[in-house]
Formats: C-alpha cells, sequence, structure tokens
C-alpha cells in the first residue's frame, strides 16, 4: 500500500513536472522564432542598407575625401552590426543549447509519464466508477486525506507524548509518594520506640510510686505506733 502511494504521488509529481516543461518548451520556442524573425528582418535591413550606400557611392560626384569618409563611416558601422550580429549569434546558440536541453528533459519526463500511464488508466477507471468528475478532484481529495493522516499522526504523536509525560509525572509522583511512606513509617517507629520507652518509664515512675506510698504506709504505721506509745508513757 505504501508502493502505490508513492508510485501515485510520483505519477502527480511527474505529471506536473511534464505540464510545467510543456509550457516552458513552448515559451522558449515562440521566443526563439520571434528571435529569428527579429534577426532576419535585421539582416534584411543590413543589405538594405549597404545596397544603398553603394548606390549613393556610385550616383553621387562626391571627392576622394568624402568617399574615404564615407567607407569609413561604412566600415565602422558594419563592424558594428557585425559586432551585434556576433553577439544575437551568440545568443541564438545559447537559446538553442537552452531549448535542447529542455527538449532532452521533455523527452525524459515523457517516457516517465509513458511508464506511469498505467496509474492514469487506473485513475480515469476511478472517475467513471466513482462520484468524482475528473482525476483533478481525485488528486484534490487524496491530498486532503493526506494531510488529513498528517494531522491524525500529529495528533497521535502528541497523545503519546502527553501519556510519557504522564507516565513520568506518576512515576515521579509514586517515588514521592514512597518516600513520603517511608519516611511515615520510619517516623511511626521512632514514635512507637519513643510510645514503649514512655511505657517503660511510667511502670518505673509507677514501682518507685509503689515503693514510696509502702514506704508512706510503713512510716505512718510507725509513727501510729510511736504516738500510741507516747501517750502509753503519758
Amino acid at each position: 500500500e505504501e508502493d502505490s502511494t508513492n508510485s501515485f504521488i510520483c505519477v502527480l509529481k511527474k505529471m506536473e513536472e511534464v505540464r510545467l516543461m510543456e509550457k516552458v518548451v513552448e515559451e522558449t520556442e515562440e521566443a526563439f522564432t520571434e528571435r529569428m524573425e527579429a534577426l532576419a528582418e535585421q539582416w534584411r535591413d543590413l543589405h538594405a542598407r549597404r545596397a544603398q550606400l553603394k548606390a549613393h557611392v556610385v550616383t553621387s560626384g562626391t571627392t576622394v575625401k568624402e568617399n574615404e569618409r564615407l567607407r569609413t563611416q561604412a566600415l565602422k558601422k558594419a563592424k558594428g552590426e557585425k559586432e551585434e550580429n556576433s553577439k544575437k549569434e551568440s545568443e541564438l546558440l545559447r537559446a538553442r543549447r537552452e531549448l535542447e536541453a529542455l527538449r532532452k528533459q521533455h523527452q525524459k519526463l515523457s517516457k516517465k509519464l509513458l511508464k506511469y500511464s498505467l496509474f492514469k488508466r487506473y485513475l480515469e477507471d476511478v472517475v467513471e466508477n466513482s462520484q468524482f468528475h475528473d482525476i483533478d478532484d481525485v488528486i484534490t481529495y487524496y491530498k486532503a486525506l493526506l494531510r488529513t493522516r498528517k494531522d491524525l499522526l500529529q495528533s497521535q504523536w502528541w497523545h503519546r507524548q502527553l501519556m510519557e509525560q504522564g507516565k513520568g509525572l506518576q512515576q515521579q509522583i509514586r517515588a514521592e509518594k514512597e518516600a513520603e511512606m517511608l519516611q511515615c513509617k520510619n517516623d511511626l517507629v521512632q514514635l512507637k520506640e519513643s510510645f514503649d520507652q514512655a511505657q517503660s518509664d511510667i511502670r518505673q515512675w509507677e514501682d518507685r510510686w509503689a515503693e514510696v506510698q509502702d514506704r508512706a504506709v510503713r512510716k505512718a504505721t510507725e509513727l501510729k505506733s510511736l504516738t500510741m506509745a507516747i501517750h502509753s508513757l503519758f
């Protein structure tokens, strides 16, 4: 399916390139024809001017000095026109090379288009057996599907990113809670130890209090006996 998609995209690109190349070739041929016509017109003007100059030299009764001056001007003008014609011929040669390169590229694209003509027939069959009016509608719909697929993939990517971030945050919170629970357990162990120590201290103080009470009872008994003995003596 991916190979078919890639081939279909290549066909669309090559068809567009062929249309653009045909347009460029047509424009280049038109410019080349116009340039050739302009050069031909200039050559006709040059020959006409040369004929007029020769007729003027023959029919005029000017002196040798005037003829020499005119000859010098004519040679100078002819030299300038020759340089101009040489420049135009160079431009014409460059235009021919560009046209030849465009023709070769056009032939290359035509071969590729012939290679992918099967897909064109397939698209024509799709148009005939669907609600589409022409191939451009199919291409437009296909591009819309590609954009939708790209948006969907982008959305899935963002969803995965959010899920990964959520997992990372969840792991972080879990680690923090586990650390808090461990701290609470340690605190609880310490509190239990403190409670046990407090109970031990309470038992010790209770024992001491019982000893103090026994001692107080004994002292009270001794005091009572001593008081009774004193009363008996008196």
